[in-house]
C-alpha cells in the first residue's frame, strides 16, 4: 500500500516538475522541486522507524511544523505551506479543488551559498563564522526549555543514541577503532551522568535545531541563516544546547578548519556564557561525527570516503586533552583580544574575556552599554569580582582538559601570580601574551573603537596606567616561553 502511494505521488511530482519547469532532488523522505526562484519540498507518504508521513493530514501537519520551526533561524527563506491541487496528471500550486498534497514553499538561494560549499571554495570568511556564532548564541540562549521530567535529553537516552550512531557507522570503522570508540563512549557517558542531570534540571535542554551541519547553514544577502531543522521527531531537536552547537564545531574540524571550529565555539560562549557545558563537548562532537558517518554510509559507495572522514574526526575528538593556561597582559587598546583570538584558533583554546564576563556578571549582553544604565564596571570591586569568576571558570576548564586563555589586562603582579599559581597547582604549562603599543596609539585606538565588548575609554586608560605594574624578570621569561 505504501509503495502504491509513493508511486502515485512520484508521478504527481514528476508532472508538477514539468508544469513548473523545475529540477527534482530526491531524498529518502522527500522530494524538492527547484524553480528559478522558489523551492517546494514535498514529503513522501512513508512510515519509517524514525518518521511517520503516512497520511495526508500528517504530512500537512509536518509541513506546517517545518515552516514554524525553520522561521526561527531562517525567516527570510520560509514562505509558508502550499496546497497541491488539480489532478495527479495535471497538478498545480494553490489552485481550486481538493488537495492532493502539501508542500513547504521556500525562497531559493543561489548555488554556492551553503557554508559547506563556500568552505570548499575557500570563500568562507571569519565574519561569516562570527555571524553564525551570534545567530546560534542568541537562539540557544532564548530557546524554549523543556521540563526535566518529559523524557527529552535524559541521561540514558544520550548514551543510547551515541552507541546507536556508532553501530550505524560500524561497517566504516576498523575493528580496533570500533572497540576504542565503544569503550570511550561508555566511559565518557558514565563520567558525564552528574553533569547531564544537572544541566537537564537547570533547563539546558531546549528546542534547538537538531541538524546543524554546515550544509544546512547558508549565507544570504540578509545574513547567515540555518535551515532544514528536524521537524519529524521532537526528541532530535529538544536537546542540550551543547549537542546543537557541537554539530557545526565538529563539522568544521572534519573539513579541516579547526580554527573556524574554535572561533565559532568561543563566539557562541561569549553570547551564552555556557562554559559549564564544555566537559560534555567532546562526547557531543564524537556523537555528531558518528551520525554524519552513518548518514554518509547509508548514501552508498560514492560517500564511503566521506564516511571514513567523519569516523576519523570522531577518533580525533577522543584524543587525550592537553590543557595549558595563557594570560594576556596589557593596557586597553594594546591588542590583547586580537592576539588571544589568533591563539584560540591556532591551539583550540577556550577564551574568557573580562570585557564580556564583567558585563555578564551584571546582567548585560556583551555589546550592551553599561554606562547608559548607570553602572561603573571598571571600579575596583567590579574588577575583583570579574577576576574571581575568571579564575573559577579557568580552573573548571583546565580540569576538563581544555587549553585556556584569560583575556584580561593583568596589570597587577598579584593577579598574575594567582594565575601562575593556578597553573602550577593543576600542573599545566603557563605563559603570558604581553601586548604593548605606544601611548598615542592606545588612545587613538580607544577613540575609534566601536561595536566591541570593551567599554574602556581614554579615562579608563589614564586610571589604569597609574596602577599598572610591569612584568618582572621571571615573568618576562614566561613571555618568551609563550611566543
Amino acid at each position: 500500500m505504501q509503495t502504491a502511494g509513493i508511486n502515485l505521488t512520484q508521478a504527481m511530482v514528476t508532472a508538477l516538475a514539468r508544469v513548473l519547469h523545475a529540477q527534482v532532488i530526491e531524498t529518502h523522505i522527500s522530494w524538492v522541486l527547484l524553480t528559478r526562484d522558489l523551492a517546494y519540498k514535498i514529503k513522501k507518504p512513508v512510515k519509517l522507524p524514525f518518521v511517520d508521513y503516512a497520511t495526508l493530514d500528517a504530512r500537512r501537519g509536518f509541513c506546517e511544523e517545518e515552516v514554524r520551526l525553520n522561521r526561527r533561524l531562517a525567516a527570510s527563506l520560509y514562505i509558508g505551506v502550499s496546497r497541491i491541487t488539480g489532478t495527479h496528471r495535471v497538478p498545480e500550486i494553490d489552485g481550486p479543488g481538493p488537495v492532493l498534497e502539501y508542500a513547504v514553499r521556500m525562497h531559493r538561494f543561489p548555488p554556492g551559498a551553503l557554508f559547506g560549499e563556500r568552505l570548499a571554495a575557500n570563500q568562507l570568511q571569519s565574519a561569516d563564522v562570527d555571524q553564525l556564532a551570534a545567530l546560534l548564541g542568541e537562539f540557544h540562549r532564548d530557546a524554549p526549555r523543556t521540563a526535566a521530567d518529559n523524557g527529552f535529553g535524559c541521561v540514558e537516552g544520550r548514551r543510547r543514541v551515541a552507541q546507536a550512531a556508532l553501530a550505524g557507522a560500524a561497517t566504516e570503522i576498523e575493528p580496533h577503532d570500533l572497540a576504542r570508540l565503544r569503550d570511550w563512549l561508555e566511559a565518557q557517558a558514565d563520567a558525564l551522568v552528574p553533569l547531564w542531570r544537572t544541566r537537564l534540571d537547570a533547563g539546558c535542554v531546549r528546542e534547538g535545531h537538531g541538524d546543524l551541519h554546515l550544509d544546512n547553514v547558508v549565507s544570504l544577502d540578509s545574513g547567515v541563516a540555518a535551515f532544514d531543522c528536524i521537524e519529524f521527531d521532537p526528541a532530535l531537536r529538544w536537546i542540550d544546547v551543547i549537542d546543537d552547537i557541537a554539530f557545526p564545531v565538529m563539522d568544521f574540524t572534519a573539513r579541516g578548519r579547526r580554527d573556524f571550529a574554535f572561533r565559532l565555539l568561543n563566539g557562541w560562549l561569549d553570547r551564552t556564557g555556557d562554559h559549564g557545558a564544555l566537559p560534555a563537548l567532546r562526547f557531543s562532537a564524537v556523537y555528531r561525527a558518528l551520525v554524519r558517518a552513518q548518514v554518509e554510509h547509508l548514501r552508498g559507495a560514492p560517500r564511503a570516503e566521506s564516511a571514513r572522514r567523519f569516523v576519523a574526526t570522531a577518533l580525533e575528538w577522543t584524543a587525550p586533552p592537553s590543557p595549558r593556561l595563557w594570560i594576556t597582559h596589557g593596557l586597553p587598546g594594546s591588542g590583547k583580544t586580537f592576539e588571544s583570538q589568533r591563539l584560540l584558533e591556532r591551539d583550540g583554546a577556550i577564551r574568557l574575556r573580562t570585557d564580556v564576563e564583567r558585563k555578564r556578571l551584571f546582567g548585560l549582553g556583551m555589546l550592551d552599554d553599561s554606562r547608559s544604565r548607570g553602572l561603573d564596571l571598571y571600579n575596583a570591586e567590579a574588577t575583583a569580582r570579574t577576576y574571581e569568576y575568571l579564575f573559577t571558570a579557568a580552573r573548571s576548564l583546565l580540569q576538563a582538559g581544555y587549553p585556556v586563555v584569560l583575556d584580561a589586562a593583568f596589570l597587577l603582579r598579584a593577579e598574575r601570580a594567582r594565575a601562575q599559581a593556578l597553573a602550577q597547582e593543576l600542573s599545566v604549562p603557563y605563559a603570558i601574551l604581553d601586548c604593548q603599543a605606544p601611548p598615542d596609539v592606545l588612545r587613538q585606538r580607544l577613540r575609534l573603537r566601536s561595536g566591541d565588548a570593551s567599554e574602556a575609554d581614554v579615562d579608563v586608560l589614564d586610571k589604569l596606567e597609574t596602577i599598572a605594574q610591569p612584568l618582572d624578570q621571571d615573568e618576562l621569561a614566561l613571555v618568551k616561553a609563550g611566543r
